[in-house]
């Protein structure tokens, strides 16, 4: 268990503090806030193309789901065969139905080191965890335009927040559209979601320090530009053939 808490702290706590304090060194006006939107910016950045492939492989799943059905009913009887056709199809389209998983995976250890950088990364003792090279700044000043202690809990961000993730749901929504209407279900699951991740953002955010609900905010615009980007690439080459 030691093991994993090291490695947690030394692959991802330090590098993101240590970045983080740097930024606050040396972006003019010392600006925390500032500090925590370029390195939300960095860390976009750093996982763009794990992201761009997450998004295409849920835009191909959706438009892959007109013969996935069909092979379902086909051989509803037979699931071995049917295994073996969603293969078949999967490899005709090079297509891997796992490849979108990894980066929302990598997304959820980073957003909890970020909690910790947050949450016990502006204290006097956390400095310890500054690298050789990194200047000590001395004592954080945490708010963000001199208006916003980013240390604390703000109803106003973790609503702000709700509302980015509102239309990062239904921007990924629009672009994983089923293209099967008799999917109901999963077409019912989707409004559902458009609602149910942003109330539950706000819940998530109420009692966190606001600094993760501009980390929130800032990750939410950047993945409505990376998607509606995926989208227009999309309209201009074609779809993916499902004849």
């Amino acid at each position: 268990m030691n093991f994993f808490i090291d490695a947690f702290y030394t692959i991802l706590y330090e590098p993101l503090f240590n970045i983080l304090v740097l930024l606050y060194e040396y972006i003019p006006g010392r600006d925390f806030g500032v500090a925590v939107i370029v390195l939300t910016l960095i860390i976009r950045f750093l996982l763009y193309p794990l992201m761009m492939k997450s998004i295409r492989s849920q835009k191909i799943m959706a438009e892959l789901q007109p013969k996935i059905k069909e092979i379902q009913e086909k051989y509803k009887d037979d699931k071995e065969k049917q295994t073996k056709e969603m293969m078949d199809l999967y490899k005709r389209e090079k297509f891997n139905p796992f490849g979108g998983c990894l980066p929302l995976l990598l997304q959820l250890p980073i957003l909890l080191a970020l909690y910790r950088v947050f949450w016990s990364g502006l204290t006097d003792g956390a400095m310890t965890h500054l690298y050789s090279f990194v200047p000590n700044p001395g004592v954080i000043d945490p708010f963000f335009l001199g208006i916003l202690d980013l240390s604390a809990p703000n109803t106003v961000m973790a609503v702000i927040a709700g509302v980015a993730q509102f239309f990062q749901t239904k921007t990924m929504n629009k672009i994983s559209a089923v293209s099967d209407n008799k999917n109901q279900l999963a077409g019912l699951m989707q409004k559902q979601m458009v609602y149910f991740f942003p109330i539950f953002t706000v819940i998530i955010l109420f009692n966190l320090p606001s600094a993760i609900g501009l980390y929130w905010i800032i990750t939410a615009l950047f993945s409505v530009w990376q998607q509606k980007l995926v989208f227009k690439k999309n309209n201009d080459q074609g779809t993916v053939k499902t004849n």
